[in-house]
């Protein structure tokens, strides 16, 4: 697992509702703040892969 620059982190939004990321770090993903979206996008060799297809939905939703 790899860490995401905090400078990046802060440019990174949610691609669906535009809302902030939160890193994960012990699940490699970076998580919307967004309750009604709470998408999880993975983060692979430390490249965040922002594509609604790739996340992961909350617990709970399919």
């Amino acid at each position: 697992m790899s860490d995401i620059d905090p400078d990046v982190l802060e440019l990174l939004v949610c691609p669906r509702c535009h809302r902030p990321l939160v890193w994960a770090y012990e699940a490699s993903e970076l998580l919307c703040t967004n309750p009604e979206c709470g998408l999880a996008y993975p983060v692979r060799q430390g490249i965040p892969i922002l594509v609604e297809d790739q996340a992961r939905p909350p617990e709970g939703q399919t």
